[in-house]
């Protein structure tokens, strides 16, 4: 039986603190604003998110609903927004003071409090400093070092914030140039799910609609946290749960926005600080324990159909699915004591949760990052789908599958062509379209690119967006590698510490924010994005740009295209830029079963949804079938003893930006650099709260992977396992840890060892 702390243990850890939402999501918001002085323009900002035509907000892909609330954004895109919107700049003068190796010593909430970048900068490596330089200047430069680069040399990275219309110009570039190494921020996270999910339902995205939501009768809610990572999802999860759909919730860590949430739009809750509690259960998992603990719910679901013959939805298991007889005979050969020992919860926890899982109609599973990111994530994700298809919970309302995307069009950069997978790819379209021979050869996702850096091969780096030198696994020998190239290039809107790795020669390139006009020789530019729910929408910003000097992401690329490659007939770089409307032709005529039409129906209240075969039950599998798939282990975390690291972020952060020190949610403030541990688990280790500790990467390597001066705090977590923050716990992850189908990197079952 898996150990439990004792009562007194439990008094002993930080529970958690309040509910999500509430005031404290709002002082959240206003904290932002004091530190960022966005200025009086901002309430005006905020009013238009996420409105027909207004701005998409860049903090996730939730929907843009066709009926719109007051406010239809969340604490998490009012933080994005402000951060963007600061009146804090980055001038030349700051770098001129400064040298790029005493910036790597900052860390990155001081970086990104220095403001918005202004001008594009040049590295200059005797002095160690950027500098001012033109645009001119950096497109002759850029455009002479891409030309006489190897293609497969070169890697073109997209962080998932970047819109549909330069995302497609990027791949576009990428291979016109002659490679196809265009990994995305997915490869981090999400790309367990465009492999995975594609194996077993065909389908590399969720089934699920939000109208879904109204109609389900219980939703398992596996790995992620709604109240800190994407809050505007916790109110679809009240409203299910206050007309009687019951949550069950399977996560290490009992966090806040899986317990109660306070609508911040309801007067009433907001007075009476009465939350609405969400989880009917609760599975406090060991990490990687969701296979095991899905699987236990199906023993108890295949129990109990032994005298329920009509439990199961046999009509839909013969005519729909492959491989049920198989798996139906491992569950039942598979021990409960094996299950508890593998999930960390027990036959009791998992047999209730298979009694919500009988007793409702119509089941909706949600996951994020906590079944992504693990070595065994793709059989996770194949688990809790056997799970579904158990009852036909796919292809009907109120049921399906629906993963929960982080970054805003992430998903939308895969539909329009950034991938490394030339089966991907629009090969065909782009020969019709763009007179673009496609190269032949897969390029590499980021897995592969860092592979390649080790190596020396990859010698030039292009990053549309994002930090994804401080993401990446791997930093001892990931940096060093980095400062080995002979060209960094870097779009972005402020500093982050992969600008500070630069090559031989580096360049900053600063762009518009989404919230910001575009005026291009047509005027004041839309652009369009996908949310997690295959739906389209237009965005405009309508706020004057940081600077005069900053270009949208759209026109560095078409100026980039422009210094790197020959002139052709149907490469019209000049007209692209001056009409994005051009470009959006371009897209519907390289999908235009998705996307015909483009241009208008992206404007309409709700956008248009581009369709998903597996909804309506057609699977694009190997046997046409969606597929029960029978997982080679019951954890899927790492084959070790060692304790399993989670890393986290907190309710301060997105992704690698760091807003502050506050994680509120989860009762801890101040500081980062922290060890979250069960009262048991320290008494086991010899540990005292407050005690400073270093983790070890407990793996058979040359290589030592440690990072030192990390407090003790006791928490409420599963023994056997750590936690802490993200992107701080990324030295200890090894390039080797990772989704064995997808290379996403294990970050949520790292296993290490505590050094006093």
């Amino acid at each position: 039986m898996p150990s439990r702390p004792t009562p007194a243990e439990e008094t002993a850890a930080i529970e958690v603190p309040e509910a999500a939402g509430g005031w404290g999501s709002l002082k959240g918001i206003g904290a932002i604003e004091l530190s960022q002085a966005a200025g009086p323009g901002a309430i005006e900002t905020l009013s238009h998110l996420n409105k027909p035509d207004g701005t998409a907000c860049t903090s996730c892909a939730w929907i843009k609903p066709a009926s719109p609330a007051a406010f239809e954004f969340c604490e998490n895109g009012a933080k994005a927004t402000l951060w963007d919107l600061t009146s804090a700049r980055a001038e030349p003068e700051f770098f001129a003071a400064h040298t790029v190796s005493d910036l790597r010593q900052w860390s990155a909430y001081d970086l990104e409090r220095e403001g918005r970048l202004t001008q594009p900068l040049r590295y200059d490596a005797q002095s160690d400093k950027y500098v001012p330089t033109s645009w001119a200047e950096a497109f002759a430069a850029i455009g002479a070092g891409l030309k006489r680069t190897d293609p497969k040399a070169m890697t073109f990275y997209a962080s998932g914030k970047a819109a549909l219309e330069p995302s497609y110009l990027y791949a576009a570039f990428a291979r016109m140039l002659g490679h196809n190494n265009l990994p995305d921020s997915s490869n981090m996270c999400h790309e367990t799910t465009s492999v995975g999910l594609k194996k077993v339902i065909g389908s590399p995205v969720g089934t699920c609609q939000i109208e879904d939501f109204e109609h389900c009768d219980a939703i398992f809610y596996l790995g992620q946290n709604p109240g800190t990572n994407s809050p505007r999802i916790l109110h679809p999860l009240q409203q299910a749960v206050q007309r009687g759909c019951k949550i069950v919730s399977f996560n290490p860590l009992k966090e806040a926005g899986l317990v109660e949430f306070v609508n911040p739009q309801s007067p009433l809750q907001m007075l009476t600080g009465k939350a609405t509690r969400l989880s009917h259960l609760y599975l406090q998992v060991r990490p990687g324990g969701d296979i095991a603990a899905l699987m236990g719910v199906c023993k108890h679901v295949f129990a109990r159909a032994k005298q329920e013959p009509e439990l199961l939805d046999k009509g839909f298991i013969a005519q729909h699915t492959s491989g049920f007889d198989a798996f139906r005979a491992k569950v039942e050969a598979t021990p409960w004591g094996a299950l508890e020992q593998a999930s960390g919860v027990t036959q009791a926890e998992m047999e209730a949760a298979g009694d919500v899982y009988a007793e409702a109609k119509s089941v909706i599973g949600i996951y994020g990052m906590g079944l992504t990111q693990q070595v065994r994530g793709s059989e996770a994700i194949g688990l809790l789908v056997n799970l579904l298809l158990l009852r036909g919970n796919i292809g009907r309302p109120g049921a399906g599958c629906s993963p929960i995307r982080g970054h805003s069009n992430v998903q939308g950069q895969r539909t329009v062509g950034i991938t490394e997978k030339v089966a991907l790819a629009p090969v065909e379209k782009y020969r019709e379209v763009l007179g673009l021979e496609t190269p032949g050869e897969d390029g590499h996702n980021t897995h592969a690119f860092l592979e390649a850096l080790l190596a020396g091969r990859n010698t030039v780096y292009v990053g549309l967006g994002g930090n994804l030198a401080m993401a990446v696994p791997d930093h001892g020998r990931v940096h060093e590698a980095w400062r080995r190239m002979d060209m960094t290039i870097h779009i972005a809107t402020r500093l982050n510490h992969t600008h500070l790795l630069p090559g031989k020669a580096s360049w900053i390139l600063p762009c518009l924010v989404r919230s910001e006009e575009d005026m291009q020789a047509t005027g004041n530019q839309f652009v369009s994005v996908e949310d997690s729910f295959s739906h389209i929408y237009s965005s405009k910003g309508r706020r004057q740009p940081a600077s005069e000097h900053v270009m949208s992401e759209t026109a560095i690329i078409c100026e980039m295209a422009k210094a790197s490659l020959p002139p052709h007939p149907k490469w019209r770089w000049d007209e692209w830029r001056g009409d994005y409307t051009l470009i959006r032709e371009l897209i519907a005529q390289t999908y235009p079963d998705q996307f015909h039409d483009m241009d208008n129906r992206m404007h309409a209240p709700g956008g248009f949804y581009r369709g998903n075969d597996a909804r309506n039950r057609v699977w694009h599998t190997k046997s046409g079938k969606a597929e029960f798939t029978d997982p080679g282990a019951l954890n899927a975390g790492p084959d070790s003893d060692a304790l399993r690291l989670i890393t986290l972020r907190s309710n301060d952060q997105f992704n690698t930006t760091i807003y502050g020190l506050s994680d509120r949610m989860r009762g801890l403030e101040g500081e980062r650099t922290i060890m979250l541990i069960s009262p048991a688990e320290m008494a086991r280790q010899g540990l005292t709260e407050g005690q400073r500790v270093t983790l070890v990467t407990a793996m058979d390597e040359d290589t030592r992977r440690a990072v030192g001066d990390l407090k003790v705090v006791a928490y409420d977590l599963p023994d056997g396992c750590v936690a802490g923050y993200f992107p701080e716990l990324n030295p200890l992850v090894p390039l080797s840890l990772r989704d064995r189908l997808s290379d996403t990197p294990a970050s949520k079952g790292i296993p290490v060892r505590i050094e006093t």
